[in-house]
């Protein structure tokens, strides 16, 4: 029997309205956003070749207040590194390939500048998720055209996040 894209939103209501760990209800909800992206009606009914660049709210939980959203990410671009804020972020790949990078603050909170070190560097491919807890400092890259599904704990146009400034902050490259 198929997932389908009701049956994720009601299991993710149910685990995100759990009481363990908050990061253990992210890692189960990226594992079944995992099962949901390998379905090939769910991928062909959310995405096509036609389906231009940018986000489209594929469902909001009012009562828990997060999101799902589908993203066509355009091929060549690097993401500079952010967080999500308070909230938290899931993100799968439904097709291609999403670069991904962590970092974490190497200098003390007080100063203006931010001092990334990059932490990590990893490939996502279809059917590969990743939940970054809130604060949680990343970038994403994108080498070619690719269908993302991302899953928040709100609407992060809401809340104030971190985003790298290039001017003031700077990235300690990986050794």
């Amino acid at each position: 029997m198929a997932y389908t894209l009701q049956q994720f939103c009601r299991d993710s209501h149910d685990i995100l309205a759990g009481d363990v760990p908050l990061q253990q209800r992210i890692d189960a909800v990226a594992q079944k956003l995992g099962d949901l992206l390998l379905e090939a009606d769910f991928v062909a009914s959310t995405f096509s070749a036609d389906t231009p660049p940018g986000r489209r709210e594929l469902f909001h939980d009012p009562e828990l207040d997060f999101y799902v959203l589908a993203h066509v990410q355009e091929g060549g671009k690097r993401g500079s590194p952010h967080s999500h804020g308070t909230s938290w972020a899931i993100y799968g790949n439904a097709t291609d390939l999403t670069r991904m990078r962590e970092f974490r603050r190497v200098n003390p909170d007080g100063e203006e500048a931010w001092i990334l070190e990059q932490t990590a560097e990893y490939d996502m491919r279809t059917g590969d998720t990743k939940a970054y807890g809130p604060g949680h400092i990343h970038s994403t890259e994108h080498p070619q055209t690719c269908w993302v599904v991302r899953v928040t704990g709100t609407d992060l146009d809401q809340i104030p996040r971190y985003r790298f400034r290039k001017l003031r902050d700077r990235v300690l490259e990986k050794a």
